[in-house]
């Protein structure tokens, strides 16, 4: 894969929280990737970014908000998340890499 591909399928990393917290406890971290990425370019993409070994990868469709401005209804778009947990002793600096 080249890299204008590896980097169209992993968008951004989701900082939160929720995702500081399973960085710490069980080594995952999550991104936003694109819709029609599957589980396996998922892992190629970040083993190749980041130069890691990936073990597992979860991943979970985000449904848009409905919204409302000025009485027009609108949705905002979906989205994809993908939850990737490291081999043990792998880490990840995302916000030098993002």
């Amino acid at each position: 894969m080249n890299d204008a591909k590896l980097y169209s399928i992993i968008r951004a990393p989701r900082v939160s929280e929720k995702t500081a917290r399973l960085q710490e406890v069980s080594n995952q971290y999550v991104f936003e990737v694109a819709t029609d990425a599957t589980k396996a370019d998922i892992k190629v993409a970040v083993e190749k970014i980041f130069d890691v070994k990936v073990d597992a990868v979860n991943v979970v469709n985000v449904k848009g908000k409905s919204k409302s401005f000025k009485n027009r209804n609108g949705s905002r778009g979906d989205w994809r998340k993908a939850y990737v947990k490291l081999a043990d002793g792998q880490s990840i600096d995302v916000m030098a890499k993002a």
